[in-house]
């Protein structure tokens, strides 16, 4: 199991120690510009962020370029400095994929979307942010831009109720604008794939949008691609803690499923409010 563990620790993603406040800071200047000026990013709700240690749980929008993951960064880190560390779960595919990109999320705080990183960070006394719904959240269907879709993974349940930490929704809506995202092609192309036509890569991308945006034009795959200058609004709310926390609770399917639900349904009752509070400003 050490041998295991050293051998992950000397591998892209599976160490906290990537992390580089001087980075995060460099870039600060510039996501001002781009938070206030290119997505006029309007917030709310940072007074809902507890003291100690967080699992921030979102559900993002907008591509590999997820401008409002970035901008949620930026407020995090305008607010609490670089003193207050906070580690984002990347997918593990970006680092077989795009690996400069990986490379430079690695110094913003971004480590493998695996439990022993997010229990490392916990432990090290950090927050931890997650999007369980991944690939096929950032890539859902226009026509779901008003959806939290989690695609029923509950992994991040389990991790806060072992954790023993609160659970702060984080929503967002106006990215899912910045490209358009017209279908999925992805069962297609997994027949496809197993009548024998190779995965570009060789890695299974899980996901297979058609979608309009920069700098393709109309986009087949999830490439990376430029947000347009949408502007976007983020709300982080209040936190939600459970009844029952520790191993046992973890392990129990059932408890595990209720507090899922929680946590879904409060966020979409969130994200619909947030909708009409913009809407019925305009």
């Amino acid at each position: 199991m050490l041998q295991l563990q050293q051998a992950r620790q000397t591998k892209p993603g599976w160490s906290l120690e990537e992390r580089d406040p001087k980075f995060i800071n460099s870039l600060m200047p510039l996501l001002e510009i781009v938070y206030n000026l290119y997505f006029r990013v309007e917030t709310s709700g940072w007074e809902n962020i507890p003291e100690g240690k967080i699992l921030v749980v979102g559900s993002h929008n907008g591509g590999l370029a997820s401008p409002d993951t970035s901008m949620m960064m930026y407020d995090w880190i305008r607010r609490f400095g670089t003193e207050r560390p906070i580690y984002g779960l990347m997918h593990p595919k970006v680092w077989e994929v795009f690996p400069p990109i990986a490379k430079l999320a690695m110094k913003g705080g971004a480590v493998i979307a695996h439990p022993k990183m997010a229990y490392a960070a916990f432990r090290a006394g950090a927050s931890v942010l997650v999007y369980p719904g991944g690939a096929e959240d950032v890539f859902r269907p226009h026509k779901m831009r008003d959806k939290i879709y989690f695609a029923e993974r509950r992994g991040f349940i389990k991790l806060a109720l072992r954790e023993n930490v609160p659970i702060v929704p984080a929503i967002s809506w106006g990215a899912h604008d910045t490209l358009i995202v017209l279908t999925d092609l992805y069962k297609n192309m997994q027949q496809l794939h197993e009548m024998g036509l190779p995965w570009l890569f060789g890695v299974d991308p899980l996901v297979f949008p058609v979608y309009l945006g920069l700098p393709w034009g109309l986009a087949l795959g999830p490439w990376p691609n430029i947000p347009l200058p949408m502007s976007i609004h983020t709300r982080v709310c209040p936190p939600i803690i459970f009844d029952r926390y520790g191993k046992a609770a973890a392990s129990d399917r059932l408890y595990v499923d209720e507090c899922y639900e929680i946590v879904r349904s409060k966020m979409q009752q969130e994200l619909d409010n947030l909708i009409l509070k913009v809407t019925g400003d305009r």
